[in-house]
């Protein structure tokens, strides 16, 4: 699903990726852990199109070359990104913003008074039910707590049914409850697509139960389950502590 080789970045000398390999598999959720300018972020800069690599390849579903294609034409490719803070519409209501996402060309007059089909219904219903928000969707998303809101953002991104999530630290700032039901959502999520998540929260790292890689200095210092990479000295070292 998503095939980086190679890639380095520099900014004003500085190598904020130097060499970094990555392969996510279809159907595969991966956390990305690592110090603050490990080279987290520009990664998924790179992959979402908000940065061009200085040199290396970036391949999304077998043989698309994001390279070539800027944020807008890589977000209607299928590629969804969360970032650390939720960015919803604050006066609509859960509901509404739903069918705003589910196609990002209307614009808000027409997404909110368009009449909905009945694939497009359900495909609300489904998201609702998954989010856990179905009994609130008449509430306005600013009256929702910080979690609600990381979830109803969640939802937007499966409104535009993207083939691979990249989440940002989806459980910074929450209650232990919602931190274990965001990693629920996120199981349930990476049964049909793939998902990255970058995060340091490591006790939420071990609720996801997924593969791990951790960056250093813009490039893979370890990999594997979080146990085989929170036991690696190098890792203790410039991250963990001992």
């Amino acid at each position: 699903m998503l095939y980086l080789d190679g890639v380095t970045k520099s900014f004003d000398g500085f190598k904020a990726i130097n060499n970094l390999s990555l392969v996510v598999q279809r159907g595969e959720m991966r956390a990305i852990i690592g110090p603050n300018g490990a080279g987290k972020t520009t990664m998924m800069d790179i992959i979402t199109g908000k940065t061009r690599p200085d040199s290396g390849d970036v391949f999304f579903a077998g043989d698309v070359d994001l390279t070539q294609h800027d944020e807008a034409a890589i977000a209607s490719m299928g590629i969804g990104r969360k970032f650390q803070k939720p960015t919803v519409f604050e006066g609509l209501t859960i509901e509404d913003n739903l069918r705003l996402s589910m196609d990002g060309s209307r614009s808000i007059f027409r997404a909110l008074f368009h009449r909905r089909t009945a694939a497009e219904a359900d495909t609300i219903e489904d998201i609702l039910d998954e989010t856990r928000l179905t009994q609130k969707r008449t509430v306005r998303a600013a009256d929702l707590s910080h979690g609600q809101k990381q979830w109803l953002e969640i939802g937007m991104l499966l409104a535009q049914d993207p083939e691979l999530l990249l989440v940002d630290e989806p459980v910074a700032g929450m209650t232990d409850a919602e931190t274990e039901e965001t990693a629920r959502l996120l199981r349930k999520i990476a049964e049909t697509r793939s998902v990255v998540v970058v995060e340091h929260d490591m006790h939420f790292v071990r609720m996801l139960d997924v593969k791990v890689t951790c960056l250093h200095e813009g490039t893979v210092l370890s990999e594997g389950t979080l146990d085989h990479v929170s036991k690696d000295e190098r890792v203790i070292e410039v991250y963990l502590g001992r």
